[in-house]
């Protein structure tokens, strides 16, 4: 697919995507919405793939939803809303679903939908002059991207609340105490730092990081014991693939494992 609103490539088993809007803020639109769904599923279906980066051109990481474009819509918007939500929440399932871990590298600000989609992440890191807000409710609407998903599980329902409904603006020094943000650092540093992570992900197992992403998701629903089930049958079934033998003969071996994502 040829991207017009975001950049794409693959770089050592690592696909970068660059939400490319500087000069309206990275703020999502329908086709912004639409590539980064496909942009994702290629991150899902495409074997070579193993781990994700998402960072923002320009000033700002993602200023949320297009209000300009919403605005043009008139009295079209609740149906164009129910389009633009449909591409942005297929992205967000197979970014929390898919295998390859996704980090996102959040500069200037991340808000509303921009801040859902830093959720959605498996880690984020966060430059230390960024800034998290929802900023729903200031425009009389409701979060979308999974945020009611995602932050409740991350900070709890009393501090989600607070977020929801006032709307003020996260540090990103107190998104990292609250658990939202994984590392705060320079902004000189923070692509560098999210890419060399995304690097080691990279070059780790895949199927077993993508079964253990599941495994945590599925714990905040299942009992003790369904939980117990679902572990045994994971790790039965990843000691057949190529990556778990490799493991074993690795750890036995007293050598470093050459994982294969397989």
């Amino acid at each position: 697919m040829q991207f017009n609103t975001l950049l794409f490539d693959v770089r050592e088993n690592v696909a970068h995507i660059t939400l490319n809007r500087p000069e309206a803020a990275n703020a999502i639109n329908l086709e912004l919405a639409e590539e980064l769904m496909y942009a994702v599923m290629k991150c899902d279906e495409d074997p070579l793939i193993r781990a994700v980066l998402i960072t923002g051109a320009g000033p700002m990481f993602c200023a949320g939803g297009d209000l300009k474009s919403l605005a043009d819509k008139g009295e079209n918007i609740p149906h164009h809303l129910k389009e633009l939500t449909t591409y942005l929440h297929v992205a967000m399932s197979y970014l929390v679903r898919m295998d390859p871990p996704a980090i996102a590298a959040v500069h200037g600000s991340a808000a509303g939908a921009g801040m859902s989609l830093a959720c959605a992440c498996d880690m984020v890191f966060a430059a230390e002059s960024a800034g998290f807000t929802l900023a729903y409710t200031r425009l009389g609407l409701t979060p979308d991207g999974g945020a009611t998903y995602t932050l409740p599980r991350l900070v709890g329902l009393k501090r989600t609340l607070e977020l929801a409904l006032t709307n003020r603006l996260l540090s990103a020094e107190e998104a990292f105490n609250w658990g939202i943000v994984t590392r705060v650092l320079p902004e000189e540093d923070l692509v560098k730092e999210a890419a060399a992570l995304a690097g080691r992900l990279a070059a780790g197992p895949t199927k077993a990081f993508g079964e253990t992403k599941r495994l945590l998701q599925s714990s905040l629903t299942d009992s003790f014991e369904a939980q117990m089930k679902n572990e045994s049958r994971s790790i039965s079934e990843l000691a057949r693939t190529a990556d778990g033998h490799e493991g074993v003969s690795a750890f036995v071996g007293k050598r470093t494992p050459n994982f294969k994502g397989k």
